[in-house]
């Protein structure tokens, strides 16, 4: 669960955004959307390898480039 502690005299707009940014860096409305509605199995399936295969081919150019992890 997402806190932030508003400080005497802020304004409410600054203290909103502090805690929307709060809330984005958790990922907890990226976890809403992704629980939206059903996914079916085969479809989270082929997700999860198109993620894999953009993952190999990013980490393919860095290590073109000279970059290492």
């Amino acid at each position: 669960m997402v806190m932030i502690n508003v400080k005497e005299g802020e304004r409410i707009d600054s203290a909103l955004r502090r805690f929307r940014k709060a809330v984005d860096k958790a990922g907890i409305m990226a976890d809403l959307r992704k629980r939206e509605c059903f996914e079916k199995p085969s479809i989270k399936k082929k997700r999860k390898k198109a993620a894999a295969s953009k993952r190999a081919a990013r980490d393919k150019r860095a290590e073109e480039k000279g970059f290492s992890q």
